[in-house]
């Protein structure tokens, strides 16, 4: 039996991916390798988004050469977006890759290893119409499971290189989606996050993204509903009533805007401005008290000028998200803006990444040491990675709870577990806490 290491790069639709190609290479007798030491394949599952992520792929593609080196009979491969954004250009720069796979390749992916073994192969070929279903995914061990409900996206924002590299949109039926969510409860998963890339502009024909919500919120042994990224225009007054009416649908919405600049807006191609995306945030705190709200930003796009930038870190002030991923432009062929002339320079960018990082910690250390005495439902993922004798989790509002392990009525807390938790000390990223008195493990059947 041969074995296959893969090693994954960028966000959680690569996670899932992943799992799929695992799943795939399994059922052809692959067996799954948890380091790359002694597999007869490796493969790098990479992201595009940013450049950044590419350096980062090309120097561990470096020192996986070395087992080439040891075992020649080693098959190296790339996959994902990196491979179908960058093409024959990575077998031509990386004498040690042995394949080269897009997103859309991985359903031949038994038939490439083989021809791998022999010759140099390249296959980034998008299809329009896979979904890989009928393949079951070798999942991670835990209490979330992904679970991919779209692929591809139709926005075309400019600084975005995710259609070029992961084609049109397309759904995976609801009834396929419910089966597979069925699937990972009857395991044990206690969570699912419903995976897209502007996911809540979900329809597979017949069903939108509130059926698909409403759904999978029926599934017996789930106790949380999550899904990411959605975007902006894409909230409508069903799903923001299905997010607040199904008690499973986690209080956590990925709200992306990028930035706070109408002419930055209307560069970028989103399909909203600031009035507008206000808006939506003030619709979805209002249907949903307490609803925790993360986003993206991007600095040093084109027609960013001082009195933009300005007006992203006020409204930053004004918007008060509870966490936020923040980074600089990063020019990416096959994207509109590729070809206009760089505006910003980097010293720049760095300045207003700086400047937009203080403001977002500052404002999430506070939003988090007014948690510090409140109380909340934490579902267990496992043992703290710092301290083997304590235990984190999550709450709804997807905040990282560490706390005390103990026996609670005779039974060990363990992954999986509902348990309320006083807080009682946070960092910027962090709360700390301690088992409430009195409280036995939560029905998984009833609350958030």
């Amino acid at each position: 039996m041969k074995s296959v290491y893969i090693e994954t790069y960028g966000c959680q639709m690569n996670v899932a991916d992943s799992e799929t190609v695992g799943g795939l290479l399994a059922r052809h007798g692959y067996a799954l390798a948890a380091t790359p030491d002694e597999a007869d394949v490796i493969l790098l599952n990479t992201c595009a988004v940013r450049e950044h992520a590419e350096e980062r792929v090309l120097g561990r593609l470096g020192e996986m050469a070395r087992y080439k080196q040891l075992r020649p009979g080693v098959v190296l491969g790339v996959l994902g977006c990196m491979a179908q954004h960058l093409k024959g250009r990575l077998l031509e720069q990386n004498r040690f890759v042995d394949l080269v796979a897009g997103p859309d390749s991985y359903r031949r992916l038994p038939d490439l290893l083989e021809q791998a073994a022999n010759e140099r192969i390249l296959d980034v070929r998008l299809n329009h119409t896979e979904l890989y279903d009928g393949i079951e995914p070798a999942r991670q061990e835990g209490v979330t499971a992904w679970i991919t409900v779209q692929r591809g996206c139709d926005k075309h924002c400019t600084f975005c290189i995710v259609p070029a590299v992961r084609g049109r949109e397309r759904c995976v039926p609801l009834e396929d989606v419910l089966r597979e969510a069925e699937t990972v409860a009857a395991r044990g998963v206690r969570e699912v996050c419903l995976l897209g890339q502007t996911v809540n502009s979900y329809h597979d024909g017949r069903h939108d993204f509130a059926d698909l919500l409403r759904a999978v919120a029926q599934v017996p042994g789930l106790l949380r509903i999550r899904f990411t990224s959605p975007y902006p225009t894409d909230f409508n007054d069903r799903t923001i009533e299905v997010m607040a009416t199904e008690p499973k649908i986690a209080r956590h919405v990925h709200l992306p805007l990028q930035s706070a600049s109408d002419r930055v807006l209307e560069k970028a191609r989103r399909r909203y401005n600031i009035s507008g995306f206000d808006a939506i945030l003030r619709r979805l705190r209002e249907a949903i008290p307490g609803i925790a709200v993360s986003t993206d930003i991007i600095v040093g796009f084109h027609g960013e000028d001082e009195a933009a930038f300005r007006e992203t870190c006020d409204y930053l002030e004004k918007a008060r998200f509870d966490f936020a991923f923040m980074f600089k432009y990063s020019k990416r062929s096959q994207t509109a803006a590729y070809r206009w002339k760089e505006e910003i320079d980097e010293e720049t960018k760095t300045r207003r990444l700086q400047r937009v990082i203080e403001i977002q910690e500052r404002i999430s250390r506070e939003i988090q040491q007014a948690c510090v005495g409140q109380t909340a439902k934490v579902l267990v993922e496992g043992t703290s990675r710092k301290s083997g004798d304590r235990l984190f989790g999550r709450t709804s509002e997807f905040r990282q709870v560490v706390f005390d392990a103990e026996e609670r009525g005779g039974r060990q807390i363990r992954p999986g577990d509902l348990v309320t938790v006083q807080f009682t000390s946070a960092t910027g990223h962090t709360l700390l806490g301690r088992l409430v008195e009195g409280d036995g493990h939560e029905d998984l059947h009833q609350r958030r």
